[in-house]
């Protein structure tokens, strides 16, 4: 007997929709961000470096066109066909409504590509950019991707995120009026000062929203940030890979059952990697999710009200 399934893959929802794999295509734009370039602030989160998630990282990287044809060309390689161009690095609507335009515009080029996901700040939309977004939704699969982390206003101080959870809500509400834009929120677990509570509640927010999709992120230490500064000195201490896993269930528990699940964990350069080491086993955190999972009879939204 075939094992049940615990929670809605976006890999399934995408070989649903398009009848076969699709690979997300990620991509450095340039953009820069409004808490590193002075607006807010010039420290950024205290966890991030784009640059560790960044296929191309740093300022210098090609021409958007350029990193599309050679995606798609190793997506080839593997017998893939279908792609999502995903404008990662940075915040991706940070810039003028003409410049965005522009820049999602190359994926046009390229009949292979299928969708377009963008990731931002709920604190960098507006009704212009939602226009140039929505724009695209007659012909492509259209993801906005908001980050999150959490609905608690002092998490979001502690960690200098730049605004609070009101603008993620206000940015919800405004994509809303835009039916072919699909939403996905992304949250980390395992923040500071962040008890399971706290993400249940989170939970409890984003299911009420109904969501299209969630991405989990564990709250790791890179080099060079202030949050390594804070593990340094013993002010922080990440989650132990069993307690990760589950935090996820938990949350998963609450989450609307439609939901689709884009991501359980998270990537992270070796050589940056400060903590925690079991990040690096991507497979062994998937297989613990899915294990507690069984093991509890649990599922994606056991615990959902409407």
């Amino acid at each position: 007997m075939p094992a049940r399934v615990r929670f809605r893959a976006f890999s399934a929802y995408l070989q649903q929709r398009f009848g076969g794999p699709v690979r997300k295509l990620s991509l450095n734009a340039g953009f820069t961000c409004p808490n590193r370039d002075g607006t807010i602030s010039e420290t950024g989160c205290v966890y991030c470096d784009p640059d560790t998630f960044s296929p191309h990282p740093g300022p210098d990287a090609p021409p958007i066109i350029h990193q599309l044809r050679a995606g798609i060309e190793a997506g080839h390689r593997r017998g893939v066909k279908q792609f999502l161009a995903y404008f990662q690095s940075y915040t991706n609507t940070y810039a003028p409504a003409a410049k965005l335009r522009d820049v999602y515009d190359t994926i046009r080029a390229f009949p292979e590509i299928k969708g377009l996901a963008i990731g931002t700040r709920p604190d960098c939309v507006d009704a212009g950019v939602l226009e140039v977004v929505s724009a695209f939704a007659p012909e492509y699969e259209v993801w906005l991707e908001y980050g999150l982390q959490s609905i608690h206003a002092e998490t979001l101080f502690r960690i200098n995120r730049g605004h609070g959870p009101d603008a993620f809500f206000m940015a919800v509400e405004l994509t809303r009026q835009h039916p072919g834009i699909k939403i996905c929120a992304h949250v980390i677990l395992g923040l500071p000062g962040e008890s399971p509570e706290m993400e249940r509640e989170t939970a409890r927010a984003v299911a009420r929203l109904r969501l299209e999709g969630v991405k989990f992120h564990p709250l790791h230490v890179v080099s060079h940030t202030p949050l390594a500064r804070d593990f340094a000195h013993g002010r922080y201490a990440p989650l132990s890979r069993e307690a990760y896993a589950e935090r996820v269930v938990r949350f998963l528990e609450q989450l609307w059952p439609e939901t689709v699940i884009q991501r359980l964990t998270a990537d992270c350069p070796d050589e940056r990697l400060v903590a925690p080491k079991w990040l690096l086993d991507k497979n062994a955190v998937l297989r613990e999710i899915q294990e507690r999972m069984e093991k509890e009879d649990t599922w994606q939204g056991k615990c959902y009200q409407a």
